[in-house]
Formats: structure tokens, sequence, C-alpha cells
């Protein structure tokens, strides 16, 4: 192979890490949320080492994090422990966290301290150095003993750390721009910190300038000093974090140089041995090609330094691969846990969990059955990682037995195999750690596995799931307050599981509880609603007394209530112009809860431009039971012939205003009826519904025929006009489904009939005129 890792070529070695952190924190974010975390049922967090977590399988650069943000400030709390210990009572811990890290904005540090203080330390350099008193000594003698030599070492080594981190410190940088790396120029001052490190006796200082001098070097101009610096004096240096740091730097060195076999070997043994840059040394690591591979792996000294290699390669390649090979270099390592927790991951987004097949473009996807999902998924099994797997857990030899045992009857689930499963779920229930992670975890996937067994719903079964159900839909939402634990996946599978099982069993209702189909994906949703023996037998589930465990968790979960259908109902009432039926559904249900009008409902203005008319003063605000009592009234006026004119042209504007040209769309935007800015944005049967002027179209036409005046009947022509203009539009664009798929016909104006009648008959009226002034497709057209 040419290249090992083709698809992470954007890595770069510690040599870049500091400069362009600025350009991959702009271009990604660094959210919690994951899509790998919410499509799972196993989590990686329970028996692995925190260090590794960003490394978990993930749709991002990194785990959790997004992008590796905290170059500046990883050591923060190790500087601030190790320099509280070495000064001891001398320095209290907030004056030591203050010459540290400054105003305590994390991005400003390192071994030194930010802006804010920048000049105090300078000061203390000079009194020092002088013996003159001046603001930073005359500040700090009333608090520090600037007498103490462990004190006037302290400031000096800042006085000098401060220096390199004028160009080690990164700072954001928000543009694709390549960015230039800072160089350290000043040779005499690495020179002089090299000088300390030669002299001093201290072994914490030592060290501490041992650290510097390499970073100082890395730094400079001449970078191949920091390879030679390191090589000379490393034997003397105790192994600790500052020593690790200090190889990665000689690694990022050697980077730059093209020695790729050298770097990476250097970058897995940081990786190995220092938990805390774990992220730095895998976005690091970076083998060219096969032969370079080969050539890091020829360097390793031993069995766990080979280990290590593999445990990045894995994280890059092929998670199964490193496993087998680490686990027959070292059984124990700890690198095969996190590798083994991808491992699982992977083949989880093998697994089909929708019960459906792979939708095609502008068609639904085909369902399938619960027995139909399994095989399919049977066949998605990686034969090879599942007898590895199998064979690591036989042997009970790896650091974590408990932590195989789990996987491997999680993958025995998702293979078919549950009573092997339940067996290793029992193993690992007696050796696992009985943190709440870890018993969440496993009371899970035992439940994954007992949803799994059910072929049929029967008694028996559902008694085996009654518990967890309710465990996942009610407890879990409620109590766990961590981020960690995945039980979503498995909350929404069981859902999806159980509608399709009760589908095979021809019981529409539970079907639609568990199935919600008010989420489908393809604009039909609540389409179960315009059913009407659905919909009734919903309402009778809902009402009934004597529910089973199962339906009444299914109740519990369903998000449409008794008051949302008969609010529907009320709805469709309501634009059948059945009025009396309306008002009785209303009346059923609680109409508080839903939108008032945001506009007059009873106006008809020229122009249909609902934000201006909910924008306009309201001297009254309708709920839908005043609106339905209104329309009522004017009905019953009606039909004694009281007022026909005003009475029918306002009614005309309520059925018009309800619709999706009105101005009172909340009317019916609700949860049965969908809601949207288009009518393309609901399923057809509601399209149809909301886009129909028939009713007013009826009432605008007694109007006419009732009216008095030329002004009177010219409003109604072009009221009705409108309706026409709305007819026309929706045959015509009856079949679209999206409205970006219209293709322009290039007709722009139609001539109306009432656009015909009201120039031809009332042109001599004011209110032609104000037609003309507000609507300019009209204006258009008698311009023509």
């Amino acid at each position: 192979m040419k290249r090992i890792f083709l698809n992470k070529l954007f890595l770069v070695s510690s040599v870049a890490l500091f400069t362009v952190y600025g350009i991959i924190y702009a271009c990604g974010g660094g959210d919690d949320w994951d899509f790998f975390g919410y499509n799972s049922n196993f989590t990686p967090e329970t028996f692995t080492d925190k260090s590794y977590s960003p490394l978990f399988l993930s749709g991002d650069v990194f785990y959790g994090i997004g992008f590796d943000t905290q170059h500046n400030s990883r050591f923060n709390e190790d500087l601030k422990s190790d320099w509280n210990t070495y000064l001891k009572a001398k320095v209290d811990t907030a004056t030591v966290r203050y010459f540290l890290i400054g105003d305590l904005t994390p991005r400003y540090s390192d071994e030194a301290k930010a802006a804010k203080n920048k000049a105090e330390i300078t000061d203390l350099h000079v009194f020092f150095k002088t013996k003159k008193a001046n603001a930073a000594s005359l500040k700090w003698g009333k608090k520090l003993n600037l007498k103490d030599d462990k004190i006037k070492s302290f400031i000096e080594f800042l006085y000098l750390a401060q220096k390199i981190e004028t160009v080690s410190i990164g700072e954001d940088y928000w543009s694709y721009d390549p960015v230039v790396a800072k160089t350290f120029n000043d040779l005499k001052m690495i020179q002089s910190i090299e000088n300390v490190y030669n002299t001093t006796s201290d072994a914490f200082l030592k060290n501490r300038y041992w650290f510097l001098t390499v970073k100082a070097y890395f730094y400079s101009s001449n970078k191949p000093k920091t390879v030679e610096f390191f090589n000379k004096t490393e034997k003397s240096v105790p192994k600790n974090i500052l020593y690790y740091r200090a190889l990665s730097y000689v690694a990022g060195v050697k980077y730059q140089q093209k020695k790729y076999s050298e770097s990476n070997y250097l970058y897995a043994q940081v990786f190995d041995k220092c938990p805390e840059m774990r992220v730095v040394t895998a976005y690091s690591f970076h083998p060219q090609n096969e032969t370079d591979w080969n050539k890091s792996l020829a360097m390793a000294k031993d069995n766990k330094e080979k280990a290590a290699l593999w445990a990045i390669h894995g994280y890059y390649k092929d998670e199964t691969q490193a496993i087998e090979k680490i686990y027959e270099l070292d059984p124990k390592s700890e690198h095969l846990n996190y590798l083994l927790t991808r491992l699982v991951n992977k083949k989880e987004q093998d697994i089909n969990n929708s019960f459906e097949e792979s939708a095609k473009e502008n068609v639904p996807a085909k369902k399938l059955t619960v027995a139909e999902t399994k095989e399919l998924n049977k066949s998605k099994i990686d034969k090879k990682a599942f007898d590895l797997v199998s064979k690591i857990t036989t042997s009970s030899n790896t650091e974590k037995p408990y932590l195989w045992n789990i996987a491997l009857g999680y993958l025995q689930t998702l293979k078919g195999d549950y009573a092997n499963a339940d067996s290793n779920f029992d193993k690992t229930e007696k050796i696992m750690p009985k943190t709440e992670l870890a018993k969440y975890q496993l009371r899970l996937l035992r439940f994954v596995n007992n949803m799994s067994k059910i072929e049929k719903l029967t008694t028996a079964n559902e008694k085996t799931i009654l518990a967890d159900l309710n465990w996942l839909y009610q407890e879990l939402p409620k109590t766990y307050k961590g981020q960690e634990f995945r039980y979503q996946n498995a909350s929404s599978w069981s859902r999806s599981y159980l509608a399709t099982l009760y589908k095979a069993s021809a019981n529409p209702v539970m079907t639609e509880i568990f199935g919600e189909s008010r989420y489908s994906y393809w604009n039909d949703g609540n389409a179960f609603y315009d059913n009407e023996k659905n919909l009734l037998a919903m309402k009778a589930f809902l009402t009934k007394s004597d529910k089973t465990e199962i339906e009444k968790i299914g109740a519990g979960i369903y998000s449409l209530k008794l008051k949302d259908i008969n609010n529907f109902q009320a709805v469709q009432a309501t634009f059948k112009n059945k009025i009396p039926e309306a008002i009785a559904f209303i009346k059923e249900t609680d109409s508080v809860q839903y939108y008032n009008f945001l506009g007059n409902p009873f106006n008809g203005n020229i122009k249909d431009c609902h934000d201006c008319e909910h924008a306009a003063y309201q001297k009254k605000k309708y709920s839908q039971i005043e609106f339905l009592n209104t329309i009522k009234a004017m009905q019953d006026k009606l039909a004694q012939k009281e007022d026909v004119y005003t009475n029918s042209l306002l009614l005309g504007n309520a059925f018009y205003n309800i619709t999706h040209f009105g101005n009172g769309r909340t009317f019916y935007e609700i949860s049965i009826v969908g809601y949207g800015s288009s009518p393309y944005s609901f399923r057809d049967s509601m399209k149809k519904m909301i886009t129909n002027c028939e009713v007013s179209k009826m009432y605008y036409q007694k109007a006419f025929e009732a009216a008095t005046t030329k002004e009177q009947k010219a409003k109604c022509i072009y009221l009705l006009s409108k309706c026409e203009r709305n007819e026309y539009y929706n045959k015509k664009y009856n079949n679209v489904t999206n409205w970006w798929s219209v293709e322009d016909d290039k007709i722009n104006f139609i001539a109306w009939t009432g656009f015909k009648a009201l120039k031809k008959d009332y042109s001599d009226t004011k209110y032609y005129q104000d037609v003309i002034a507000e609507c300019g497709y009209f204006k258009t057209y008698i311009n023509q």
C-alpha cells in the first residue's frame, strides 16, 4: 500500500502543531454531541481510561472535542501542582497559579504566565539583578519573602520561560491562510537557559531548565540542536511528563527532517508512556507508506514498544489487525481496551436498526420484518473480528477480562447467538467494577439481547422487557445527569422493534404508538390519522382504563394525547364547514394549549401578508373556540337572512384566513396537521385541505349576490379572484413534492375572470384604485 493513512493527510507533526491550531479550530467545532455516540449501545468510557476518550470512534476529528484545542493549557494543573510542591508553604496556591497562568485564561498558559503579569515578572527579575525597589517588588514584597532562594528561583525561571512563550503560545487565527511559524532567534538567551541547566544543583529546577532548553531549541532557528541536546542529556533525566514532552519535540524535528520512521517511532513512545499527550501524538503520527511503517516497527526495542506503534496504527487503519498484533506482543496492554471499543462501535455501524431497506431517491424505504432485519444483519457480521474477540475473551489473560466478556456478549447479540450472550453477560457481572456506568452498560446490553430474542410478542416475553422499557423511556431521561452513557439508541431502536412486531400482528394502534408516524422522513407524518378508522381506534385506546403494562408504557411515551386528536378533528370539521361538530370537538380539548390567532381572522385584505397582519394592532385576539363561536353566530344570522352581505363577507374572510394563504395559519399549525411555511411541508391530504378555498369562495359569492353598491361588489369580485388565483396555482403545482424542483414555465400573469370583471365593470370605484395601489399583480395586468 502506498499510503497507510490516505484519509488523514491533513495530520501535522509537533513542528506545526502550535501554529496550525488557529486554522483547524476555525474549521470545526467540538461539542459533546457525536453521531456515533447517539447511534450506539456500547459506551467506551465504561471500562476505558479517560486519556483514550478522544480516540473513540467518532464522526469528528476527535470524539467529544472535535479538534484538539488544549495546546496552550494541557499541562496547567500539572505545572501548578509541581510548583506548589516545590515551593511548599512559601507561596500560596492562588499566587502560584497567578504567576503561572496569569488571568486564568487557559489559552495563555504553558510554562510561564499571561500578558497580565508579564511586566511584573520582568520587574521582579530586574529587582533581583539591581536590588533596586520597583512597583512589582513593593507589591509582592508584602506577600512573599523575595529573599527566599526558592521564590527567587521560581521568578527567574518564569522570566526565562516567558521569553520562549513569545513563540510557543498559539493564538486563535481565524483564517484559512497558512500560518508562518514563529522562531526564537535569540541564541544567546537559549545558551543562558542551557547554562542554568548545567550549573544548578537543585534537581527540580534542573529538570525544568532541561525541558525549557529542549523547548527553546525546538522553537529556534537551529532546530537540529533540539535532537543533539536531547541525545546528550536524556539519560540523566527522570522519565516524567517533561521528558515525554521533550521527546515529542524531538519527534517533531525528525518529522521536519523527513525522517518519518524515526519520528513515528518516537511519537508511539510518547503515546504509550504519557497519557496526557495521547491526543497530540495520535494527531502527529503519520507513516508515509508501508516501507516507512515497517522501519518504525524495526526500531522498537521490545514488545511493548511494538504494541505502542500498533496502538496508534489501529486508530487510523484497522482495529482488528492492531488488536491481533498487540495481543500477540503484550496481552496485558491497556491499548487493547480502547481499540476493542472502536472495533465494537464500528461493527455496530454496520447493523441495520431501522427495520427498513436503504431508501432510494424520492422513494420511501421498504419496510422489513424483524426476521428479515435479523437475517440482513447476520450477513454483515465480520467473522474475522468476531473470531478474534472470541479467542481473546476465552483466554482470560487481558488486563480487563470483563471488557472482553461484555464486548463478546454484545457481538453475539448482533450475531443472533442470544444464549451465549447471556452467558458472557453473567461472567461480566461477576468480575466487572461496580460503578454506575458499568451497571448501566450491562443492563442495557442485557435488554438489547432480551429484546432481540422476541420474534412475536407474548404475555411471557413481554415480562422480560417491561422493567427495562420503563427504565429506558421514563427513568433514565429524568435521573441520569451524565453524558457518557449511550442509551438513546436502544430507546429509539426498541420502539422501532416493537412497532415492527405490532405491524406484523396487524395492530395499527400499537404500531403507531411505538412507531410515531409524525417523525416520518417522507413528508407523510401523522398520515395514520387520515384514516378515520385509525383515528377512532386511537381515541378508544387512549381512553380505555384497562391497559396492559406495555400499553401503559406506550401511552406514556406517545407524544400525542387525546386533546391533540380532538383538536385535529375540530380543524378538519371547520375546513368542511361543519361548525357545530368543530365546536363540540374543541370543547373536548384544552384550547389554551393551542395558539391564538395572531391576526384578525375576519379581515379581508387586498394583499396576503400574514406577517404584516400579525404585526398590526389587534384589539382582540381570538382563541380557537372564540373563532368558531363567532362563525356559528354569523351563520345563524345568515340563516335568518340577517345582514346577508356583511355576514357572508366576514365568513368568507374567516374561511380564507385559515387556509395557507390567510393570516390564521395558527388555527391548523398543530401537531397532527403539521407545520411549515410552504404547503409542500405537509402531507398530501393536509396540503389539499389547507389550500382549498371553496368554502370562502362560496361565501364571497353570497356576499356578491347580496351586495347593494358597486364598492361592495368590487370588493367581492376581487376577493373571488384571489380564490381563483389560488386554485390555479394549486392545480399547477399539485404534483410538486419539493418547491425547489419547480420549473419556470415563463407564465407570469394570468387574466383571472375576477380581474377582467373588476377592470371592465368597476374601474370607477375607489376600491378599484385601492387594488391598483396594493396589488402589483393587478397593476401589471391593467398596464398590459
